[in-house]
């Protein structure tokens, strides 16, 4: 056991710069990243990036895991919150603070996740689109929230996550769906249902964002597509290894891929399913 964990919270801060803040805090809310996904949000060098997480690691602020890959060698290392990391992001949001032992079940629950390829799948989404405002001035990810924050924040819907993507003067709300191939297209297919629900209700119609694996996979969802797209809700499908913010994207039902920033989207009414508005009605990020 680290014997910083032996330590007072108050003697770490000093050694917790603004930037350790911001990667608490992403960790706290979407539980892991890769060590090239830290290195492109927050960092310029590779070896600078490396050499920090090292030190967050050694204070216990961070924990990492990583596997063998099946051809040989290994996965990067996956990093996520360790124990005083939580600590600091229980006394940030006013949360009770877990134990050590609870802390270490965390980690070890989330490193045998079935689920883990496909969260890091998600936050790659993000992480690409945060990396591409970094190289354009007019671009930003105005918000960037995880399936778990999607699903209080909208009630009805389960999203893998949503974000605000804005450039120049339009901003595009979005929903995010990540397929990695595990489930049948039909299953994919029947969550957008939900979608129509929140429409009705008020809130926003954003474009379903299906970011898909193979063509081969894409190209077989949009021939399901002709037949049982929801009415009203947008739906438009990209492959994984294409930049979400370029012109990649292929509405339902259209044969031109346009970029994210041209995609429909309607931020909705003033409602109580819809978390855009605050209660004087105006429009919140």
């Amino acid at each position: 056991m680290p014997s910083s964990r032996t330590n007072s919270l108050l003697s770490l801060y000093p050694r917790i710069t603004n930037r350790d803040r911001t990667l608490l805090q992403l960790l706290d809310e979407h539980q892991i990243l890769t060590t090239g996904q830290v290195h492109r949000l927050l960092f310029r060098a590779r070896r600078t990036c490396e050499l920090r997480l090292r030190v967050l690691a050694d204070l216990d602020l961070l924990e990492r895991f990583r596997f063998f890959r099946d051809g040989g060698g290994t996965q990067p290392w996956h990093w996520t919150l360790g124990y005083n990391g939580r600590r600091f992001q229980a006394s940030v949001h006013r949360r009770p603070e877990l134990t050590p032992r609870s802390s270490d079940q965390l980690v070890q629950r989330l490193s045998t996740n079935p689920h883990l390829n496909h969260l890091i799948t998600v936050n790659e989404f993000f992480v690409r689109l945060k990396a591409q405002s970094l190289r354009h001035a007019e671009a930003r990810l105005e918000r960037w929230w995880s399936e778990t924050t999607t699903s209080n924040q909208f009630r009805s819907i389960t999203a893998d996550g949503h974000g605000l993507w804005t450039d120049a003067d339009t901003t595009v709300g979005f929903f995010l769906e990540a397929d990695n191939g595990t489930e049948p297209l039909g299953r994919v297919i029947a969550k957008l249902s939900r979608y129509e629900g929140l429409v009705r209700d008020g809130g926003p119609r954003y474009p379903i964002l299906i970011w898909l694996g193979s063509e081969q996979r894409e190209e077989h969802l949009h021939r399901l597509l002709r037949d049982e797209q929801p009415a009203g809700v947008p739906v438009a499908t990209a492959t994984q290894n294409h930049e979400p913010a370029d012109p990649v994207w292929l509405p339902a039902g259209e044969i031109s891929r346009v970029r994210l920033i041209e995609l429909p989207s309607d931020h909705g009414a003033p409602a109580a399913a819809n978390p855009n508005y605050g209660e004087d009605g105006s429009f919140q990020l």
